[in-house]
């Protein structure tokens, strides 16, 4: 695994992607797997942006096999109208990269569902998503879910009591929580694969510290951790393409396995090729992962075993 690279990544000739999210480590790794040959969806909820990004991919890579799919994670309608749409028009599908997301807004905000946008966006949307391309994924071809989890997650801790953030918003402690939750999912969709028979490899990565949009916009310009990352980006960062590195690792390498979580290498996980990443205790929590399942079904109306 030692300096893992672009150049590294199989041949994804023949193969089927979706991958969430247009920008930075989205489109980053949308571009890689088309330079690898894959024939890629780029699902976002920006159609200008996600337009743009599908122009910049085919202009960069000859023949790309590259299409834009509006998809707004942060409402369960358009969710399911976004799997509805692909088990109209696919058989199959065989690698999803569950990668959007939404970084500490300064004031609680909601979704149209009414869960708090960081919770609702990053991790429910993720989770009704993979249920719903369920059936396409089993019918894929040695089919894996990658889930974009963070360093945030050692932070972090599944709050039963207000998922929402509805009796006191923290913006940190509420990203944190998210990233836990899609790095639990990682493993309790593996567990449940292994159960069921449904074949899948769900592992998870994380970018490390990534410049990308995420980061810029998301703490807020006046802030301590604004101030602290921008002190820290000139040597402890790396670009948005080398922080899709791990997400691409877990993806594609024949030496990723389920269950495994991948980051950067050098110090605090914060740059460098991927490698397996520290998974905290908590992380780790079966009970815990599997009560967050059944609850996740509730929230989103979405059964595992029922999508068909």
């Amino acid at each position: 695994m030692a300096d893992w690279t672009f150049s590294d990544i199989p041949s994804q000739r023949g193969r089927s992607a979706i991958v969430t999210g247009t920008g930075g480590l989205g489109y980053e790794t949308a571009l890689a797997l088309a330079r690898a040959g894959g024939e890629i969806i780029l699902a976002g909820r920006n159609g200008k942006k996600g337009a743009a990004a599908v122009a910049q991919i085919k202009a960069a890579v000859s023949g790309a096999d590259i299409r834009f799919e509006e998809l707004d994670l942060a409402s369960l309608a358009s969710v399911r109208s976004f799997g509805d749409r692909m088990r109209e028009q696919r058989q199959n599908l065989d690698l999803l990269i569950n990668n959007a997301g939404v970084m500490t807004p300064p004031t609680r905000q909601a979704t149209g569902d009414g869960f708090e946008l960081q919770f609702g966006t990053n991790y429910l949307g993720h989770f009704a998503l993979t249920a719903h391309l369920l059936p396409l994924l089993i019918r894929g071809d040695r089919p894996r879910v990658v889930n974009l989890s963070s360093l945030a997650h050692r932070s972090g801790k599944i709050h039963f009591d207000d998922l929402q953030w509805q009796k006191t918003y923290k913006p940190w402690p509420a990203y944190c929580q998210s990233k836990l939750a899609m790095l639990m999912f990682s493993f309790e969709l593996q567990r449940r694969s292994d159960t069921a028979g449904w074949g899948l490899m769900s592992n998870a990565a994380h970018p490390g510290y990534a410049r990308t949009e995420l980061i810029s916009n998301g703490p807020g310009t006046n802030g301590l951790l604004s101030r602290v990352s921008m002190l820290m980006q000139p040597f402890a960062s790396h670009s948005a393409a080398d922080g899709s590195l791990p997400t691409l690792f877990a993806a594609t390498s024949p030496a990723a396995t389920g269950s495994g979580y991948y980051g950067p290498n050098w110090f605090y996980e914060l740059k460098g090729p991927p490698e397996p990443a520290k998974v905290m205790p908590q992380a780790k929590d079966t009970t815990v992962a599997a009560k967050l399942w059944d609850m996740s079904e509730h929230l989103t109306g979405v059964g595992f075993d029922t999508v068909e």
